[in-house]
């Protein structure tokens, strides 16, 4: 009994291990579910099928249209023998196909459908289509209700129409049919049932209309009180859309004083008709199962056109129109609104008013029409560098995942569930820890488990955002290259509204990251040398180039390193900015750097003056307004491009000027979103004495490629991470709260050589975009100014004054797009002619020329 007991003992402890949870008894248990998914969710699964679909429909073709000439010498054959005729070799047929293709047509034609059977051709043709394409080219159920509705009709209408014919034109379902239907309705009967059917389908597939021709009703004239006789326009017009007024032209004034606006009528045959029209918009195309996860589909939204709301009057909008002669004051204030109002004018006074009407411009103004015969750069000028689709090593995936078992099993942390997502660069598996289990413990492993998967660039996140579970970025053995050609031939970026548009990479799930640069509005690039900053600069420039007009973007590059952005100098008349004066577009000295930066601060001050007269508070709302004409180009409004300045290297910049580049970077940071200005400024140092804190506050999104260190992840992202990448693109971007690991799209400079010759080769401007003037202070110390050395602009400075009859600085560089420094000269020497009293302080100058007469003469006295 003792020796009994030992042994239950011993045995014992034996039974509780046992019962302890071994991740390793996950793989059994997961491995065939995993492959018969991988196995149905394939595309090489759905390609063979499509083939061997495609094969078949067209073996049908062959051997039903072989049946029509061969079926007599081959029917007693096949229907002697039936199946078994397929194993008799001795037996001869005439079908092309053999025995197995008479044996096939005499059981669809004979015991089947008849002629019908060729139904059965387009059903397997549209089957294979849709597997091989790997997208709903043809609608599925839709064609299976016409093919069941077919087989009936055909069948029963040839076996009707043929009557006793030798050959089976309805087969044994249309004889069926026909011998039943005539019994029941008898031969008139079923004839009537058929034209019917018939009839109805083509209803209901074509939406025949049967119109009647009636007599259009003329359109009811409503009384013109004050008028005399309606204007001829009245009773000619009949373009009105239904549930749309008539213009302004077709408003007249009742007896009170309140306009009359006519509506014509609304037919009921039009409304019918536009339902119709919507009712048969049909269903987006679904996609084909993949391994991959699939990058989302917009959101389709169906718009229905419904009356618009009148929009309420707006106070007194103004209409930039030509000079009108001055005939009657009533005419001259129809030219400058938007729908003209008559006050009970006279019939003279009508005549008058028309053509003073119908000169007001309606259409839209467009920006594009200076270079409309610009063309986009084609995607055929990118190469494809890698394929779209991401190859998955099934041995590596159970390899690393056996390793993460078996590092975290040696520390006792089990584990219930470990699933994996490949990229393009890293792969991401994603465990969740059994119960009781503390992140803590798996995330100070992390040199552990790199250490037993013998790669570089591990990365931990515990936990990964919105999934709750523990993510292990691995590095791929084989990686692919993304290309920026398929990015930009995507969809998504294809069909994006975005303002600016850019393509940076792919996740890592392989879904294309495309964001908007007007809403990040800036972006701060870093990375060691060599790690991918000058690629993805050179990525953003080619996204924005092939997705915006030269009229809607202007560049101002910045280029120290004198060699990395001269590719764009080809592009100069189209899309670059510069300031006046200067030969090279593209800034590699730091002193013009400086002046370009205060450039840009002062185009930035002049759009805010832009924006404030129009009472606008974003570009987008002002463009909108522009373009619409309700802005007067008279009074200095114009169309603003965006500006995105790109800064190559911006830690030579600070060591070379300090402050004076620093200061109107943060200031053009801070305040330059709304009016349309953003920067992309790289580094390749991003220590705490290059990015500084007032430049990270205004820099919400950044990218980090590979750094040399955890404090330089944590200067530029806030936290570490980018100092355990891999390098060659490989990234991090911080951007609405999110980080996110991307590898960045791959283009390379004879790409982008291509590009910009494509663009430089076509008509652009007659010079690039010019910014205001900036004069250093520095430079104009100790040169006193004289009325013989006075500034080339100082006659049409003084022509301005005296206008508009207000001594004002700010005047001259609306008017006339002058920086500061030099309105202030201007006005110095307007001061010195006598033209403008003394400075007063903040309100204007006095202006002691009252005409443009008086101007004259003094100019005339000063040559």
């Amino acid at each position: 009994m003792a020796g009994n007991k030992l042994k239950s003992e011993k045995k014992e402890p034996k039974k509780k291990k046992e019962q302890l949870p071994d991740p390793s008894t996950l793989k059994p248990d997961k491995e065939p579910e995993v492959k018969v998914k991988e196995l149905v969710k394939d595309e090489r699964t759905h390609k063979v099928l499509g083939a061997f679909f495609l094969l078949l429909s067209l073996y049908c073709f062959i051997a039903f249209t072989s049946y029509l000439f061969t079926w007599e010498e081959d029917f007693d054959k096949v229907h002697r023998y039936s199946s078994s005729v397929l194993f008799r070799h001795e037996i001869e047929v005439d079908n092309l196909l053999g025995r197995l293709g008479a044996f096939t047509s005499h059981w669809f034609f004979f015991k089947g459908f008849g002629i019908a059977s060729y139904l059965f051709c387009y059903f397997f043709f549209i089957i294979g289509i849709n597997f091989i394409v790997g997208r709903r080219v043809f609608r599925f159920w839709r064609n299976v209700k016409y093919i069941i509705f077919g087989l009936l009709f055909i069948s029963m209408t040839f076996a009707f129409l043929t009557g006793k014919s030798a050959f089976p034109w309805g087969g044994a379902l249309g004889d069926a049919l026909n011998r039943w239907t005539s019994g029941f309705l008898g031969k008139t009967g079923a004839g009537l049932l058929l034209v019917v059917a018939g009839l109805s389908w083509i209803i209901w597939k074509f939406n025949v209309d049967f119109k009647w021709p009636e007599k259009k009703p003329k359109p009811v004239k409503e009384p013109f009180a004050g008028f005399g006789e309606p204007d001829e326009e009245l009773e000619d017009d009949e373009s009105s859309a239904p549930f749309a007024t008539q213009p302004a032209k077709n408003n007249a004034m009742k007896g009170d004083g309140s306009p009359i606006t006519v509506i014509p009528p609304v037919e009921e045959e039009a409304f019918e008709q536009e339902l119709q029209l919507i009712e048969k918009e049909e269903e987006p195309a679904a996609k084909s199962i993949t391994y991959i996860p699939p990058v989302p589909e917009p959101e389709l939204t169906m718009t229905v056109n419904e009356p618009e709301p009148e929009p309420e009057p707006e106070p007194e909008p103004e209409i930039y129109t030509p000079p009108v002669p001055k005939k009657n004051t009533k005419a001259e204030e129809v030219a400058f609104e938007i729908k003209p109002v008559y006050e009970d004018p006279t019939d003279d006074e009508v005549e008058e008013i028309v053509p003073v009407r119908e000169a007001v411009p309606t259409d839209p103004y467009e920006p594009t029409l200076d270079l409309r015969d610009y063309k986009y750069p084609a995607l055929d000028l990118l190469e494809n560098h890698g394929s779209d689709k991401i190859v998955q090593d099934a041995s590596e995936l159970e390899k690393n995942k056996n390793q993460i078992i078996d590092t975290l099993k040696n520390y006792d942390i089990s584990i219930q569930k470990i699933s994996a997502t490949v990229g393009p660069t890293v792969t991401l598996y994603e465990i969740v820890p059994a119960a009781g289990v503390r992140i803590s413990r798996i995330k100070n492993l992390e040199d552990d488990i790199a250490l037993s998967l013998s790669a570089l660039g591990i990365r931990i996140i515990a936990p990964i955002p919105g999934r709750g579970t523990i993510g292990i970025e691995v590095p791929n053995v084989k990686k692919t290259i993304v290309s920026l050609r398929n990015m930009l031939a995507s969809d998504k970026f294809q069909h994006s509204q975005m303002d600016l548009p850019i393509a940076i990479g792919k996740k890592i799930d392989n879904e294309n990251f495309i964001a908007d640069l007007a809403k990040m509005p800036h972006l701060l690039m870093a990375g060691a040398t060599g790690q991918g900053k000058s690629v993805g600069i050179n990525t953003l420039l080619v996204s924005l180039l092939y997705k915006k007009h030269p009229s809607q973007l202007k560049f101002v590059l910045v280029d120290p390193k004198k060699v990395e952005l001269s590719l764009y100098k080809l592009i100069e008349k189209h899309f670059l900015a510069k300031l006046p004066g200067e030969e090279d577009a593209i800034i590699t000295d730091t002193k013009k750097v400086v002046h370009t930066l205060n450039a840009l601060c002062i185009e930035m001050d002049l759009r805010y003056d832009l924006l404030k007269e129009a009472g606008t508070r974003n570009i987008r709302e002002y463009n909108g307004k522009f373009t619409q004409r309700r802005l007067n180009p008279q009074k200095g409004h114009r169309y603003l491009p965006f500006i995105v300045l790109v800064i190559d290297e911006f830690a030579d910049l600070i060591m070379t000027a300090g402050k004076e580049v620093e200061m109107p970077i943060a200031r053009l940071a801070q305040l330059a979103r709304a009016v349309g200005i953003h920067l992309i400024i790289a580094t390749q140092r991003p220590s705490v004495n290059i990015i500084t804190g007032t430049i990270k506050a205004n820099f919400p999104a950044r990218i980090a490629f590979k750094v040399s260190s955890k404090i330089d992840s944590r200067t530029i992202l806030d936290i570490g991470g980018a100092e355990q990448l891999i390098g060659q693109g490989d990234m991090l971007i911080s951007f609405n709260g999110e980080l996110v690991r991307l590898q960045c799209a791959f283009v390379d400079t004879p790409e982008v050589e291509s590009v910009a010759e494509f663009i430089g080769e076509q008509r652009g401007y007659p010079d690039a975009f010019l910014l205001p003037e900036y004069v250093d202070e520095k430079d104009m110390e100790g040169k006193d100014f004289s009325l013989a050395d006075r500034d080339p602009l100082f006659e049409e400075a003084a022509r301005v004054i005296v206008q508009n009859q207000q001594g004002s600085t700010s005047l001259l560089q609306r008017r006339m797009k002058l920086g500061y420094n030099r309105a202030g000269r201007l006005m110095d020497q307007l001061e010195a002619a006598g033209i403008v009293g003394p400075n007063m302080g903040s309100k204007a100058r006095d202006v002691n020329v009252k005409t443009e007469a008086d101007l004259e003469e003094i100019l005339n006295s000063m040559l």
